[in-house]
């Protein structure tokens, strides 16, 4: 199995301290053969330990690009283009902003111990969690095989899933290692060594160009972790956008702060 030579490392957190993952993105919206990317930011705060909850903030910017059609003429067509997305900062335990009634969606930061205890989730590949990161195998070989039978499927298949597992960037640099050497092994899969983010920083990438989009998994240089992702079609939609177009992109970056809702210095 080749070696993608991506260095990894990890961010040294204390007990109290908590990983800050920032992500900027735009975001493919369809209404009928209107389509547009929509800016969002999400800012996360990952408690080091885990009976603290974890805080999430949501935000539209309200920036849109038009990549076919117009808001015009979307809403001549009778299309609603309020973005349905919740904006705002809420807070959950082990991070399961989606469980519901549980989900305390306005907590002020003073009410953060005062949420019903409730069990971790156990996590999948479409929702990874750090316990479900944990009990993946550390041998790139045992992780492919892993990969490849759990996601057989082709809109979902192995290299989809890994990325879905990186995109949290909880996973620890001896996994992302074992990541990364077990993609490389996939077909279509290749690395790019010069490649940047939406935000303009330089990254590695590991490109899968297979099926209908080019995929790049975009890493930083310096220690591996989940820097962004971009989605490119490699053929004309069925809605017209043409191969070349980019449906989806982001930038991640992360940094160890001292308490939930801090930001870092830089």
């Amino acid at each position: 199995m080749s070696d993608p030579a991506i260095a990894v490392s990890d961010r040294p957190m204390a007990s109290h301290q908590y990983r800050y993952v920032e992500t900027h993105a735009w975001w493919l919206g369809t209404f009928g053969p209107h389509q547009h990317l929509t800016e969002h930011r999400l800012r996360q705060w990952v408690p080091a330990l885990p009976e603290r909850e974890w805080v999430l903030e949501r935000e539209l910017t309200g920036a849109q690009r038009w990549l076919a059609g117009s808001a015009e003429e979307a809403r001549a067509d009778g299309f609603d283009l309020r973005d349905i997305a919740p904006v705002g900062r809420f807070r959950a335990p082990y991070g399961d902003f989606d469980a519901g009634p549980d989900a305390d969606l306005g907590m002020d930061l003073d009410d953060a111990f005062c949420a019903r205890p409730r069990p971790p989730r156990r996590g999948s590949w479409q929702s990874p969690t750090p316990e479900f990161l944990q009990r993946l195998p550390r041998d790139p070989e045992v992780l492919l095989g892993r990969l490849r039978e759990d996601n057989p499927g082709s809109w979902f298949g192995p290299f989809a899933a890994a990325v879905t597992a990186l995109r949290t960037a909880l996973v620890p640099a001896e996994l992302r290692a074992a990541f990364f050497r077990a993609l490389s092994a996939l077909p279509g899969v290749r690395l790019a060594d010069e490649a940047v983010n939406v935000d303009g920083h330089a990254c590695v990438a590991l490109v899968h160009d297979a099926g209908r989009t080019r995929t790049e998994l975009l890493l930083d240089p310096s220690d591996g972790q989940f820097a962004g992702e971009r989605d490119t079609l490699r053929s004309d939609s069925r809605f017209g956008l043409p191969a070349g177009t980019v449906i989806s992109t982001t930038a991640v970056r992360t940094a160890v702060v001292d308490a939930a809702g801090e930001l870092p210095a830089t």
